[in-house]
């Protein structure tokens, strides 16, 4: 009878040797890498979303209140002289309070856009007005009330047009040539100021009662009109 031979451990007929498989320890490592790279490509992937959530939420709060700036910033540089054929005076002590909330006095502006399919001119009367919210949100929208039928025999309700949330104040003032003035009156003045100035103040959710709690919104808008001087043209451009 042969003698039978027994093969070692881990060896295979033929001299080749069975290939080692990954011991438990291994394993565990590779597992624990393997979270980690996934903890990590999760946190910059949320962190990437966040920081886009974030920008995009900014532009569409920082949106309404450009528009907001430009559409003040275009009424006030082209306001026109007071007492003409379609214009009234510059009075902030006379407003005509038709919207509820009339924040600003009625500001005689050439800022309309002609269109083929209304008779109106350039020239529009506007006011600004703080309503609340329907929403219940903080602070109060800005209205911007436009009339532009200017013959009108009975007084017309405005054109209300939303401009932006969340404001808690707007406060305009005038410039004479040395100071700033928080009223101002045409028919004693005779013309219309050098300057105005519009503080936009912003309602805090941690108090909306002071106006003091952040920086407003400011901005400074020459205005070139004189009365006088379109006066002055026009004698002298009849006297010929």
């Amino acid at each position: 009878m042969g003698r039978a031979f027994r093969l070692p451990l881990g060896s295979v007929p033929g001299g080749e040797r069975a290939p080692a498989g990954f011991t438990l320890l291994e394993v565990l490592i590779a597992v624990a890498i393997f979270a980690i790279v996934l903890a990590a490509i999760n946190t910059v992937f949320y962190s990437a979303l966040r920081l886009r959530n974030k920008a995009a939420e900014s532009f569409e709060q920082a949106l309404p209140v450009q528009r907001a700036v430009a559409t003040i910033k275009r009424d006030l540089a082209n306001l026109v002289p007071p007492n003409g054929l379609l214009s009234g005076s510059l009075q902030t002590t006379a407003m005509t309070n038709t919207v509820a909330g009339q924040a600003s006095p009625d500001f005689y502006t050439a800022s309309a856009m002609l269109e083929d399919t209304v008779p109106w001119g350039d020239i529009q009367k506007v006011s600004y007005a703080l309503v609340a919210p329907a929403n219940r949100a903080s602070g109060r929208d800005l209205y911007r009330a436009v009339t532009r039928n200017l013959l009108s025999a009975t007084q017309e309700p405005p054109e209300q047009q939303w401009l932006m949330g969340n404001v808690q104040g707007i406060v305009f003032q005038f410039y004479d040539g040395s100071q700033w003035l928080d009223s101002w009156d045409s028919t004693a003045q005779t013309n219309l100021p050098l300057a105005a100035k519009v503080q936009i103040y912003l309602a805090s959710p941690r108090s909306v009662s002071s106006l003091s709690q952040s920086a407003p919104i400011e901005l400074i808008v020459p205005i070139d009109a004189r009365g006088g001087t379109n006066q002055t043209q026009l004698a002298s451009g009849g006297a010929q």
